[in-house]
């Protein structure tokens, strides 16, 4: 059986990687239009198998959006939006999980950024902080970890942070499971910090050759 995946050909359903499981096609919608996509699409995987998306608009649009290219555009196994709780209105963000939820879509958060799930590769990490300190907390574990240079600091839209938190993931997927375990029940808006990024990647992670 294949399936017309947008303009990107076909999809043979047929095909195994490493762990003999049929190869999947995600559909991955970002509320930011670089730092997530750059993290998603360095995953090893086939490029016909995953399609990120950075469209920079807010949560319950991004849901839309996420709907409406999944309807249109190409039949997907496993839709995600992946959004921050940032300065978004608690109804509004707790809104936009559940309507995700109730229409099939699943939702990799991050209370209160993205950056947490990249702290988490060093650290377990339990109490809020700023955007602005998560930056100034991943420079100086970055350099610590001898990842970039004493005079580099975190570059918010880089390239090549998966390739370098890849051998840390076990942990960060580890700590954000404990993260969430502390909260209950969930309140995904209140629960600062707080992640299911670690979902995603542990599905993404079942296609990954060598895993």
């Amino acid at each position: 059986m294949q399936k017309k995946i947008s303009d990107r050909g076909y999809l043979d359903r047929n095909k195994t990687v490493a762990t003999r499981e049929a190869i999947e096609l995600f559909l991955i919608v970002c509320e930011g239009e670089k730092t997530e996509p750059n993290y998603f699409q360095s995953f090893p995987l086939p490029q016909y198998a995953i399609d990120v998306r950075g469209l920079g608009t807010n949560p319950q649009n991004l849901v839309r959006k996420a709907l409406k290219i999944s309807r249109e555009e190409g039949e997907y196994d496993s839709v995600w939006c992946v959004f921050d709780r940032d300065s978004w209105k608690a109804d509004d963000f707790n809104g936009a999980i559940t309507y995700a939820e109730k229409n099939g879509i699943k939702v990799a958060y991050s209370n209160e950024a993205f950056e947490l799930w990249y702290l988490l590769h060093f650290d377990y990490r339990d109490t809020a902080m700023s955007r602005e300190d998560y930056k100034s907390a991943l420079t100086e574990k970055l350099r610590k970890a001898g990842l970039i240079s004493s005079k580099e600091r975190y570059r918010k839209n880089s390239e090549n942070m998966y390739e370098m938190l890849e051998k840390k993931q076990s942990k960060a997927i580890q700590n954000a499971r404990t993260l969430l375990k502390q909260y209950n029940p969930p309140s995904p808006a209140d629960d600062n910090p707080s992640t299911t990024v670690h979902l995603l990647v542990e599905q993404l992670n079942r296609f990954v050759r060598g895993n």
